[in-house]
């Protein structure tokens, strides 16, 4: 969809590609397809590990600095993360330089060409396909109170926009807290840690002497390197999915996503079940906080000697398991 849109602007001449000078482009996701910009001069800034392995492989120059000629920003979802995105990509354009909004109408594009509207901006004509808008801007001074910045929120914690639960801790996630038990094996991990609610509830817990972050967003890392400063605390940017550690895990905890898309997708959550699996040791426990309705626990069951609900509320469920089998073992136990 986005490239059927940049397609069309480049050939309408709605958008014009810069012959010399770098394109920047702001948050594509692994399978869209930039190859009508010129990949010498694209440089590709993703927060997501996914993302950026996928645009890496393909040779995508990664991060990088500006000034840039063009700028391409990947409309994400979250609004503030998208006023975010567009502050910062206006901040990097070279004098003359241009911005490309592009997203679906199911990503709010439409309200946020409604507020650029607003501002009195400078824009060419609106390209409308694909369920989509593409706008083109010309370099501005951006409202200054859409730039990213850290935002502190209840019990000392800083979160950024557009991270996930960036107002405050989940209801998934307080009652795992209040689930755990006051003492937890010595190596720990935290699947999907985001900015470190979890991992701050483990590390306050009896008996652990290091705990890895694993979290594909880095700027949700960021927040958590801030969140906790403590030398037991290891921080991963790795999709923690496919990560293999170096030592296996002693005990994991988990609140797995299980959105990629609006639609639910529970296979996301047990690709995290099948990685604490891999990871950690025979005796090995794990901690997990799921929806009710997801179909979590016969993996579980599959995959671990024992599986025990320890908590939760009529929403949620708190999942302890114990005890991975190794590889060929059908035995179940619950």
């Amino acid at each position: 969809m986005r490239s059927a849109r940049l397609e069309m602007a480049l050939d309408t001449g709605v958008m014009r590609l810069p012959q010399t000078g770098q394109i920047a482009v702001y948050h594509p996701v692994a399978g869209d397809d930039l190859s009508v910009l010129p990949q010498g001069q694209v440089r590709v800034v993703t927060p997501f590990k996914p993302d950026h392995a996928s645009f890496a492989l393909q040779g995508y120059r990664m991060g990088g600095e500006g000034p840039d000629a063009l700028a391409l920003v990947c409309l994400p979802r979250a609004k503030p993360l998208a006023y975010a995105l567009m502050h910062r990509a206006m901040a990097a354009l070279a004098p003359g330089g241009q911005m490309v909004l592009d997203g679906q109408k199911t990503d709010g594009i439409e309200s946020v060409l409604k507020d650029l509207k607003a501002l009195g901006l400078s824009m060419g004509e609106v390209l409308s396909k694909a369920h989509g808008k593409l706008i083109v801007l010309d370099k501005a001074a951006l409202p200054e109170d859409w730039a990213d910045r850290d935002t502190e929120i209840a019990d000392a914690f800083w979160t950024m926009p557009g991270v996930f639960s960036a107002d405050g801790a989940d209801r998934g996630s307080l009652l795992l807290v209040q689930a755990l038990p006051a003492k937890l094996p010595a190596h720990m991990v935290d699947f999907g840690a985001g900015w470190g609610y979890l991992s701050r509830a483990v590390l306050a817990r009896e008996g652990v002497k290091s705990l890895d972050l694993i979290e594909a967003d880095s700027r949700a890392l960021d927040c958590a390197r801030k969140n906790l400063p403590d030398d037991r605390a290891r921080f991963l940017w790795e999709d923690a999915t496919t990560y293999k550690p170096p030592k296996n895990w002693s005990g994991a905890v988990m609140n797995p996503p299980f959105h990629v898309t609006r639609e639910a997708e529970p296979a996301l959550g047990m690709a995290f079940i099948r990685a604490a699996h891999r990871g950690l040791t025979p005796d090995g426990q794990l901690w997990m906080v799921a929806n009710r309705h997801l179909p979590y626990g016969p993996l579980l069951a599959e995959l671990f000697h024992k599986v025990e609900d320890v908590g939760g509320d009529g929403a949620f469920r708190i999942l302890r398991a114990e005890g991975p089998k190794k590889p060929g073992r059908s035995d179940k136990k619950s």
